[in-house]
């Protein structure tokens, strides 16, 4: 029951908060890329922090030390298990760009932020489409200077399952030669999708060393993502 009442309050504050930043948003065009990013990632350092203090939902990072001394921008693989990642991968890896359905950017005021920071949406309908642009939209952030983010199994999967990974930030990857980055993290079990409890405890998220794709093909750097995924989250724990 006091789960239930803090995610209550949780919601409450936190759709002021998106109604705010989404009117904002609106306001930014004329501002140069990293700014506008910077204003509206500060909305998400806020919804990070009001699932800490108020739901309890923490998280500890393993691995930062595989983001020093990177040179140029890199193609995010990670886990999804629920909203919290989208989020906090924003702010770890900013400025980025996130791979996304398109249907996303037109929630009101929610949208509305989002297409501040520069995503790339795709329309799941038509998948030939979608693979084009991912990889046009996704090479030329890298070439912009964007870390370009995307979840490789194409939606959330619960605690425990695995889902198809597809190649297509690996193809972003490739293409650059921008390196890829893997991400494992447990975030679905405190913040479970499609539920409105949040739960305390703390999110593990796990970043890996930055894997070089450098005369190597799309498959072969999609069944490494994989593995190494995979492994960390045999390990990780699965009950709150």
């Amino acid at each position: 029951m006091l789960a239930l009442i803090r995610s209550f309050i949780f919601t409450l504050i936190g759709t002021v908060l998106t109604v705010v930043y989404g009117t904002i948003s609106l306001l930014l065009g004329g501002l140069p890329q990293v700014t506008r990013h910077r204003i509206i990632i500060s909305w998400c350092n806020l919804i990070i922090g009001l699932a800490r203090w108020v739901c309890g939902v923490k998280y500890e990072v393993v691995g930062r030390e595989h983001l020093k001394n990177l040179d140029g921008p890199v193609v995010v693989m990670s886990k999804h298990q629920s909203t919290w990642e989208t989020l906090y991968l924003q702010i770890l890896f900013f400025p980025a760009s996130t791979i996304l359905k398109k249907s996303l950017l037109d929630i009101p005021f929610f949208g509305w932020g989002l297409r501040g920071l520069r995503p790339i949406g795709i329309d799941r309908d038509n998948p030939r489409d979608a693979l084009r642009q991912v990889k046009s939209g996704g090479v030329q952030g890298i070439y912009d200077g964007l870390n370009v983010i995307i979840f490789p199994e194409g939606t959330r999967m619960k605690q425990g399952e695995r889902g198809k990974y597809a190649r297509s930030g690996a193809e972003i990857a490739v293409t650059s030669g921008a390196k890829v980055i893997p991400i494992a993290m447990n975030a679905g079990v405190y913040w479970p999708n499609k539920e409105f409890t949040k739960y305390p405890g703390t999110i593990r998220l796990v970043i890996g060393e930055p894997i070089i794709t450098t005369d190597k093909t799309s498959r072969e750097v999609t069944i490494e993502v994989e593995q190494w995924i995979e492994h960390q989250m045999a390990s990780m724990p699965t009950q709150r």
